[in-house]
């Protein structure tokens, strides 16, 4: 198959993790707001990373499967 454009790419996965970022910081921010932000950075990169890989990135990549490769 071939490889989407870049920018296209890169939109798609700033529609993935922006509002899943600021769901996170609401849900789970103030919990959180007592960590040194390396410490901070750990925790929401352990939640982040797995949904936008297992989750997010491959059903976005099926909603947007015909704009990406056009």
């Amino acid at each position: 198959m071939k490889t989407p454009p870049k920018w296209k790419f890169a939109i798609m996965v700033w529609i993935a993790i922006y509002p899943t970022i600021t769901l996170v910081q609401f849900l789970i921010g103030d919990s959180l707001v007592h960590l040194p932000i390396p410490l901070r950075t750990l925790f929401l990169t352990l939640i982040l990373v797995p949904l936008m890989v297992f989750i997010l990135l491959p059903g976005l990549r099926k909603v947007f499967d015909k704009w990406l490769h056009n």
